[in-house]
């Protein structure tokens, strides 16, 4: 929601905060046990009242407990400036961009046309001893450029 100034337009997002258990991938992601629980922050974002992505935050909740990365209003900078204040400097991120035709759940929640794609991306966040968050992000492909700057070195 950053390009909301740029782009013209109004960010909105709605946020649901729990707590869930690890399925396999998310457990492999984070390197913690299947099962383990995690901290979900589960996110509609909406431009003009649009939906325009759904995005899924998971982190283990073992770093997670009494951070107000647990409460909806995390505060300015989000989620990483507070695992940052808590000592959990982030230093990189993994991230995997692919399309597909999206579920039907999907399709309803993004009010896209029949045949419109989906752009799906999953970034990790690692600090230098271990990975700390997995976002899974949905994004209407037919509303979004993902542009990315990479130093050459």
């Amino acid at each position: 929601m950053g390009d909301a100034s740029a782009s013209n337009f109004v960010p909105s997002v709605a946020v649901d905060v729990r707590v869930e258990a690890a399925d396999d991938r998310i457990a492999n992601l984070l390197n913690i046990a299947p099962g383990a629980e995690v901290l979900v922050r589960d996110r509609v974002m909406r431009a003009d009242g649009v939906v325009v992505q759904l995005a899924v935050s998971r982190l283990p909740r073992e770093l997670t407990k009494g951070l107000a990365v647990e409460e909806i209003e995390t505060g300015p900078g989000g989620i990483y400036a507070r695992l940052e204040e808590a000592g959990y400097i982030l230093r990189r991120y993994d991230e995997v961009v692919a399309a597909r035709m999206p579920t039907a759940e999907e399709q309803s929640r993004l009010q896209l046309p029949e045949g419109s794609p989906v752009l799906v991306v999953t970034r990790v966040a690692h600090t230098a001893k271990r990975p700390i968050e997995v976002n899974d992000m949905i994004l209407a492909a037919n509303r979004y450029e993902l542009h990315y700057e990479l130093p050459a070195d």
